[in-house]
């Protein structure tokens, strides 16, 4: 014993599992419904319905005599002069938990003193003293007893637990309290689930005698399989039915016997002692043991984190540890940059402003931007748009993005091309991730405004910002940003670039911040190439560059003259065991250089990776239908091949994934490729400083250099760019010059900028006067810079020549309103053409491509601009041709339909070969328009590209976008006729022919192709392989699939089923909406209004 006081060692075996607290089953047992003369009956009526306990672990306990109490209303266990049926829940020494005592008899015989500090002792002077006392009144007991414990009890009760051992152990402290010393527990201790097996035993069997004589009302549960949660909210419930029924049995209670009330507690005491040493505890095993203690420890810290306002659900910047192993299985990245850090811990960021960020190319913008959308799809439960430039970027993130929505439960939606629904699919649970490019950003955020829901968008992250100040992609894009800012305030805007200069109007306009750094994870080199002299770009030098090396490379006479650039002499220093990149003026020169370079290699480079090479030129053959192109052919065998708008989407698709196996080690590419999917090397050449005719810009050139270097493969990236003696002066200026300005083009692009903007703010009702409108346009990127684009007119006499001009094309329709005599406002309302037009030109993606639409750039800037939308310009063209066709459709074949959803702004492209279809007496535009109706209709039929290019003499990468084309105009037409009941017979006419120009294949083929990164070519393998379905997908083996497949890299391979399964759930998930939403009661059901009003 120890000289302070009892102390009481025991081992023991206790469950771990969530008990109830005694406040909670013991509230109401007051002093004074525990008086002296109540022990007998209390005793009685705690005998029957007992229920053991099991337990698992061993826990070492020490316990002291202590008074537990949270309020004068809940005692829990008191000193001398407490009831004596309480003092049963002091745990008594049994000696180890394996070793049991059977005896009956008096353990401790005359010991009645065992605690040394005379506790029995105050026990029956306070026994003697309520014996001599007549019945005391409520709170004369209470007062008794306090000023009793404060003489007695010294020490509290602390609960320590380490690991899966529980110790309780005393501590010495005396708290006033109320002008009295009372002892309580530290919060969050849980007294049962901590105590002895012997004393829960105990506890339940007197909870369970209170039973009989209804003192609380509470069925038998199966303590090990019930939940935390349920347990918490059953018992305050049954402690409050036992108060009130303690209230109604008092007078019961305090006719007890005298032979009960002179029972000596000594007597109950033991009897407690005896029961708890004769108690067995089962034995467990120790791995149980500890799987529930862990079990345990995780739903308290997940109860924490529920119950807790903060939205850290982890270690990795809010997120849990998953993430950072799924970047590392996933991505390979397993540490982040030390700018990345900065970024992601800046005080902008965690308060959710407004951001934008600038760094060279390759220095991990993206993932920044990844961890951002992720917090907000897991910590703050918001969706997430993340804008592209481009539909093959769309489809390249949304394959690597997938497999993190598999594992982290959110979905990823692809808006590009044709896909994409308006408004998005609302969700229950999950959250979703939409991926979109610029066009079909701006039609979501449209359909969420439209439906009200702007606000379940919690983060835009805007890719290549600098695209604001490019054209009317750049006003889509403005008009996009202008509309959320305007009509969310709690949407945060991300925006990211390589290329910003005038960052402060952007700073403006998005009201953000600004983060900036020139960190590059490879060093990256630049040089120039004048004859044969290199020199090596330097800032500091008087002159720009200072000298690096002469070429080392014999050159004969036939090759000098083949080679004027020395290009040969280049890219042999790198290849094949590195990587190079040269880009070009022209389509036409990509293909000259790539069959120039081959015809001087040596033939030890067919010898490198030539099976492989092998399987990339049969693949090629297989999606051609047995065409290949002859260029390829020659070329591909040594490891180089062309890259640009003139290959169609398979092969252009195929020669990246080889050229990223590291099979061809060299691209001759036009400008495209530097603005499109993600290609590095390890040498970028420029073979010259002009893209077409056009001398090249800082942008331009800072992206085509910015690929070489590949982070984790290359220590160096180097870029060359060749030049003239006669473009020297010029090429200084470019290297040293500050990147071009950005500015918008809202009102450049009339038809397609502000015009259409003013249409979709009057019909989703964000703004519908002049004052709110030119308030909305002094917001818009445009409206911070109005001071430098404004010169003849000013932003309100724009604003008004605008409105007046949809007015008179019918779109609008104004309406007056007199305030007073001096005041008269102008509403405007849309009408049910510009409604169509509206929606035409909210349901449409970029249709050109990446590669495309650059090559128009230069070729036909008349045409890039709308991107398949529907151009104001066009839609009462386009309304007289349906309202035309419906006087005599012809339906016998899908040419008229075709006819009437092949693009306008193709037309002035076309140059009919007349030698095929005779010169007719008829309008140009039209017979134009019919040719390119033929050229689809026979692609429809024929599905073969190759085909149809040799029969109509037009380059096949041509003739590839001029059906995506068609397919996202035939979309904008069909949402154009929805809303004009006239041309109720084009809807599901309509639908069915978006869907055959959009994957112009067999039908078989078509659930394959709708799994991201899935084109003709891979679906037919897939389907020869047995996978015909997206179940079959969904649930296919990488390992298997990378077997089975030719050409298909394993990271292919788990791509292409994260996607599938992303894709399928997606649709179980609509489905389960649509089951519910069938099911759930209208909320304008009448019998509902009525019964909430009853309840009432």
């Amino acid at each position: 014993m120890d000289e302070g006081g009892s102390r009481i060692r025991r081992r023991v075996s206790l469950p771990k599992r969530n008990r109830p607290s005694l406040g909670c089953i013991f509230v109401g047992l007051t002093a004074a419904e525990l008086e002296p003369g109540d022990e007998g009956k209390e005793e009685e009526e705690m005998v029957a319905e007992n229920r053991r306990r099991k337990t698992a672990g061993v826990l070492r306990v020490e316990v002291q005599p202590f008074l537990l109490s949270d309020s004068p209303e809940c005692l829990i266990l008191g000193g001398g002069g407490t009831n004596p049926d309480l003092l049963r829940r002091i745990p008594i020494d049994r000696g180890v938990g394996d070793q049991h005592n059977d005896s009956e008899e008096d353990m401790f015989g005359d010991y009645d003193s065992f605690t040394e500090n005379s506790f029995i002792a105050q026990v029956d002077n306070l026994e003697q003293k309520y014996m001599q006392l007549p019945e005391h009144k409520k709170h004369a007991t209470d007062f008794a007893t306090e000023n009793l414990y404060s003489e007695s009890i010294k020490n509290k009760l602390s609960i320590t637990t380490i690991g899966n051992l529980t110790e309780l152990q005393t501590d010495e402290h005396t708290e006033n309290q109320s002008g009295y010393e009372g002892v309580t527990v530290e919060p969050g201790a849980d007294l049962l689930y901590d105590v002895p097996s012997s004393q829960a035993i105990y506890f339940e069997n007197l909870q369970n005698s209170s039973n009989d004589l209804g003192i609380c009302s509470m069925k038998e549960r199966d303590w090990k399989s019930s939940s935390h949660n349920t347990v918490n909210e059953e018992l305050p419930h049954n402690c409050i039915e036992q108060r009130q029924q303690n209230d109604e049995d008092s007078s019961k209670v305090r006719i007890s016997s005298d032979m009960n009330r002179r029972k000596s507690i000594k007597d109950h005491l033991k009897s407690a002692m005896t029961g708890n040493a004769k108690a067995q505890t089962p034995i467990f095993s120790r791995s149980k043991q500890l799987k529930d203690t862990l079990l345990s420890e995780e739903i308290n810290v997940a109860k924490k984190t529920i119950e807790s306002s903060s939205n850290d659900l982890g270690p990795f910047y809010s997120l849990p540890s998953k993430v950072r192993d799924l970047y590392a299985q996933f991505k390979g990245i397993e540490k982040l940059y030390e700018w990345q850090h900065t970024c992601l811990t800046l005080n902008s960021v965690q308060e959710r402003k407004n951001l934008i960020y600038s760094l060279p190319t390759s220095g991990g913008k993206t993932l920044v931007a990844e961890i951002l959308m992720l917090q907000e799809l897991l910590c703050c439960r918001k969706d997430v748009l993340m804008i592209l430039p481009y539909v093959a970027i769309v489809q390249e993130k949304i394959s690597g993005l997938s497999s993190f929505g598999v594992e982290l439960g959110f979905f990823v939606e692809e808006y590009a091309g044709s896909k994409g629904r308006f408004p998005p699919t609302k969700r229950r649970e999950k959250k979703s991730l939409y991926i979109a490019t610029i066009e079909k950003g701006h039609s979501l955020v449209n359909s969420l405004i439209e439906s009200g829901r702007i606000d379940s968008l919690g983060l835009v992250v805007v890719d290549e910002l600098h695209m604001i100040g490019e054209g009317s992609r750049g006003a889509t894009l403005e008009m996009t940003l202008a509309k959320i800012l305007y009509t969310s305030k709690t949407t945060q805007i991300i925006g990211m670039s390589a290329t910003l200069n005038n960052v402060e109007d952007l700073q403006k306009f998005l009201q953000a911040e600004y983060y900036t750094s020139q960190f590059r994870p490879v060093e990256l080199k630049e040089y120039l190439k004048i004859n044969d002299t290199i020199y090596e770009i330097d800032s500091k030098a008087e002159n720009g560059m200072t000298f690096s090396r002469l070429l080392n490379y014999k050159y004969s006479d036939t090759l000098k003259k083949m080679d004027p650039d020395h290009l040969v002499a280049l890219v042999t220093e790198v290849i094949p065991n590195y990587s190079c990149l040269v880009f070009c003026p022209s389509k036409k020169n990509c293909e000259n250089v790539a069959e120039m370079i081959c015809k001087f290699l040596s033939k030890e480079y067919l010898k490198h990776k030539e099976k492989e090479k092998c399987e990339v030129i049969k693949n090629l053959k297989n999606i051609g239908n047995g065409n290949l192109c002859p260029v390829l052919k020659r070329t591909i065998p040594f490891g180089v091949a062309y890259h640009h708008s003139g290959l169609t989407s398979d092969e252009r698709k195929l020669l990246e994934e080889a050229y990223s196996a590291g099979v061809l080690c060299l691209f001759t590419c036009t400008s495209t490729l530097a603005a499109g999917v993600n290609l590095p090397a390890r040498r970028v050449i420029l073979r010259a400083p002009y893209v077409a005719m056009e001398f090249l810009k800082r942008n331009q050139y800072k992206q085509m250099i910015g690929r070489a270097g590949r982070a984790g493969i290359d220590t160096i990236g180097e870029s060359i760019l060749i030049l003239q003696e006669k473009d020297k002066q010029q090429v200084l200026e470019l290297i040293t010059r500050p990147l071009e300005n950005c500015y918008s083009h809202l009102v450049r692009e009339f038809t397609k900028g502000i015009q259409t903007l003013f249409l979709s703010l009057i019909g989703l009702k964000i703004a519908t006067n002049l004052d709110d409108i030119y308030h909305f346009m002094n917001g818009t990127f445009f409206g911070v810079q109005q001071k430098i684009l404004l010169k003849e007119k000013s932003l309100w006499e724009i604003t008004v020549e605008s409105l007046r001009y949809l007015t008179e094309k019918g779109l609008l329709q104004k309406d007056t309103i007199c305030k007073s005599e001096e005041e008269v406002q102008h509403n405007f309302h849309i009408t049910k053409l510009g409604r169509a037009s509206f929606k035409g030109c909210m349901d449409i993606s970029m249709y050109l491509g990446v590669h495309m639409e650059m090559f128009l750039w230069v070729r036909f800037p008349k045409i890039v601009g709308s991107e398949g939308t529907i151009d104001l310009a066009y839609c009462d063209i386009l309304y007289r041709d349906l309202k035309k066709g419906l006087e005599g459709l012809v339906l016998e074949s899908l040419l008229h339909l075709i006819y009437l959803t092949t693009p306008y702004d193709l037309i002035s492209q076309c140059n009919p070969d007349w030698m095929i279809y005779f010169r007719q007496k008829v309008d140009k535009d039209v017979v134009n328009r019919l040719y390119l109706s033929f050229v689809l209709y026979t692609l429809l039929k024929e599905t073969n590209i190759w085909t149809v290019s040799e029969k109509f003499n037009m380059p096949r990468g041509y003739i590839q976008n001029l059906l995506t084309g068609a397919a996202s105009f035939s979309s904008c037409v069909l949402h154009f006729c929805e809303e004009l009941e006239e041309f109720w017979v084009y809807r599901a006419l309509l639908v069915e022919l978006t869907k055959k120009l959009t994957y112009c294949v067999k039908a078989e083929l078509i659930p394959l192709m709708e799994v991201t990164g899935v084109l003709e070519g891979r679906a037919k393998q897939l389907y020869s392989a047995g996978y015909k379905s997206l179940m079959h997908l969904a649930n296919a083996n990488p390992e298997v699939l990378i077997r089975t497949i030719d050409h298909l890299s394993r990271r292919q391979a788990k791509q292409i089923v994260a996607s599938a399964k992303m894709l399928l759930h997606e649709k179980a998930e609509a489905l389960q909406e649509e089951v519910e939403e069938l099911l759930r009661l209208p909320s304008d059901f009448p019998g509902a209004v009525a019964s909430s009003t009853d309840k009432a």
